[in-house]
């Protein structure tokens, strides 16, 4: 079915292309998140426990607003963990490192979420694509505050 939103159907592949990046990062994030709220230990574990959860209650629900944008521009929203693995540019963790790594990964991964969203601005904005440009601008909003907060743990 033919799409008419007023974007060229080159620029909504772009677009979505790069959604596709953000998306990848925020459930990488999301479940780096989940998996931190499990497994934190230590002097802080209510603090971090509590914290950690409502991050990735953000996050979970930031992922579908990010995969209806994609859908909404006509393409496909990835949805597999080997495909997140390739578009993500957040690595994973397997062990369980300290509370302090904990926040410090966490914090790293926030700030890397705004550079990928940050990076989708000139070509929305070119394209005068106003609702995703408002999505990037939310999720960044959303994403230097936590970054904000899990550097003030850091001292």
């Amino acid at each position: 079915m033919n799409i008419n939103l007023g974007i060229q159907d080159e620029s909504r592949a772009q677009i979505a292309a790069g959604l596709s990046r953000l998306l990848a990062d925020t459930y990488t994030l999301y479940l780096k998140t989940h998996n931190f709220h499990w497994n934190v230990t230590g002097p802080m574990f209510n603090t971090l426990h509590l914290m950690f959860e409502t991050q990735y209650t953000e996050l979970a629900l930031a992922t579908d607003l990010i995969a209806e944008r994609i859908r909404a521009l006509g393409h496909v929203a990835p949805g597999s963990y080997s495909q997140f693995a390739a578009l993500s540019s957040i690595p994973e963790e397997t062990g369980v490192p300290t509370a302090t790594d904990m926040i410090r990964q966490l914090l790293e991964g926030q700030e890397q979420v705004v550079r990928t969203a940050r990076s989708l601005f000139p070509l929305v904005e070119g394209v005068h694509d106003e609702p995703t440009a408002d999505l990037l601008t939310q999720r960044i909003q959303m994403h230097e505050k936590t970054a904000w907060m899990l550097r003030s743990m850091l001292g």
